[in-house]
């Protein structure tokens, strides 16, 4: 007999059924307050560099749309200083998203051969620099060309921080992660619109125009932090040395068999399975309608609020708020789609809320300006809050390696489709109501929101024909 049944046989001697339960339990909460400090050391390396990086990845993506309007009564805006139609600025704006789209999925392939400290230290460089040299150009075509080059190297960053959720957290603890990372987007609108009302103070300095200093200011810190990102940046379970041993190995067990690690490779097996998996193209188009508010708002926020009445550096000042309030409701929504178990639902809400906000402010009239403000903050919370859900709710349904690698750069990739709409649809001519791009955030967000309903209904159906002991598709 062995030394483990000598030792049960003792136990079941020494200890009533009742004593034993008693014991196991008190094992079970052990274990489970051992994994709950692993998790909570994870979370101090991985979520506060992941909110940092994506914040200055924001500021140096959306402030061109400051720049737009900075200083423009005294004739210094980025549009002035140029000479720059409207129609140039909107292609400026499209070939960011154009190399954003081409350079999403290879960067998330280059994101796991390299390792994500390695990877997005080189992508932080990149678009630092090439947002400080946007302070130094002097003609549309080289604003272009820096532009895609900053697209291209931006394209990365989000579905690569979102997949490297998939190292470290198991699918029930990914939506609130997931939350804070995309919210952080908000606090970079907000700290933009603060920071270039700043800024807009140095126009003229050492002879360079406002704009221009609001390129370099915003660049130098993603260069500076790439530095820091290198060597302290998390990489996977298996190769990070702040770990012991036992930590380690408890890291790669809770998430082995539900999540990616680190040197799992894709297979073209699995890469087809994903491919040809039509119910993720519900995901995606449920995504491509969130890109639009997302995109529009942006990018166009201070020309929104300057429709409002505010004007000058106000309106730089005026757009602070609603990425504020987002910023709250956004990770107080994923909190409780993660703690209820009801991804599917958080989404849904959020889309009807944005988008009957977006709709009544296309149809009040121009004058009503204290009205469409309050309800561009309502729009702008609710349509940024239902990024998360959608990103968790898609994450927890993917059951491979190769799906995890491929669905969430392929998500935001067809997301680009939407961004693009969002590009074109505030219009100059139509200012300050700006109905347009109101009624059509507003339908795509409704849709989206009919599309996320039927995704529910096509996984509680399956769920109703699993057989006992299949894992369960979540909600």
């Amino acid at each position: 007999m062995s030394d483990f049944s000598e030792k049960n046989d003792l136990d079941a001697e020494k200890y009533s059924p009742e004593e034993r339960d008693a014991r196991d339990n008190e094992i079970a909460s052990v274990d489970g307050a051992i994994e709950t400090r692993l998790v909570r050391r994870i979370d101090l390396r991985f979520v506060p560099a992941s909110m940092l990086i994506y914040v200055l990845c924001f500021l140096d993506r959306s402030n061109i749309g400051n720049a737009k309007l900075l200083n423009a009564s005294t004739g210094n805006s980025l549009v002035q200083s140029i000479h720059m139609s409207d129609q140039q600025y909107l292609v400026a704006l499209m070939i960011f998203i154009v190399a954003y789209t081409l350079f999403e999925t290879p960067s998330n392939y280059m994101l796991k051969k390299f390792r994500p400290s390695r990877w997005i230290a080189f992508l932080m460089i990149g678009w630092g620099l090439m947002t400080m040299i946007l302070g130094a150009v002097r003609n549309f075509a080289a604003l272009v060309v820096v532009r895609f080059l900053l697209g291209t190297f931006e394209a990365g960053l989000f579905p690569g921080m979102i997949y490297c959720l998939t190292f470290w957290y198991k699918q029930d603890e990914r939506a609130l992660r997931a939350a804070l990372v995309s919210a952080s987007a908000t606090l970079g609108g907000a700290f933009g619109g603060a920071i270039a009302y700043g800024i807009g103070h140095l126009n003229g300095v050492r002879g360079l125009e406002g704009w221009r200093w609001l390129f370099i200011i915003e660049g130098a810190p993603s260069c500076a932090c790439a530095v820091l990102v290198f060597f302290l940046y998390p990489d996977f379970p298996e190769t990070v040395s702040w770990l012991s041993d036992e930590e380690r190995n408890l890291a790669i067990e809770r998430i082995k068999g539900v999540s990616s690690l680190g040197h799992a490779k894709i297979t073209w097996k699995e890469a087809k399975y994903t491919l040809i998996d039509w119910r993720l193209y519900l995901h995606y188009l449920a995504y491509i309608s969130i890109s639009v508010p997302f995109s529009s708002i942006s990018l166009f926020s201070p020309t929104i609020v300057s429709g409002l009445g505010y004007e000058g550096l106000n309106a730089q000042l005026f757009t602070v708020p609603p990425y504020a309030i987002a910023f709250v409701t956004t990770v107080f929504i994923s909190w409780q789609s993660d703690k209820h178990n009801m991804r599917s639902w958080g989404a849904f809400f959020c889309m009807v809320i944005a988008g009957v906000s977006f709709l009544v402010q296309g149809a009040l009239p121009s004058h009503a300006f204290k009205a469409r403000y309050g309800l561009l903050c309502v729009a702008v919370a609710f349509s940024f809050s239902s990024v998360a859900p959608l990103l968790s709710w898609l994450m927890a349904n993917l059951r491979s390696t190769g799906a995890s690698t491929l669905s969430v750069p392929l998500t935001v990739s067809f997301g680009q489709i939407g961004q693009i709409i969002g590009v074109y649809i505030y219009k100059s001519s139509e200012a300050p109501g700006y109905p347009t791009g109101h009624y059509t955030n507003a339908a795509f967000l409704l849709a989206g929101a009919l599309v996320v309903l039927l995704l529910r209904w096509i996984y509680v159906g399956r769920n109703r024909r699993l057989l006992p002991g299949e894992r369960k598709w979540l909600l």
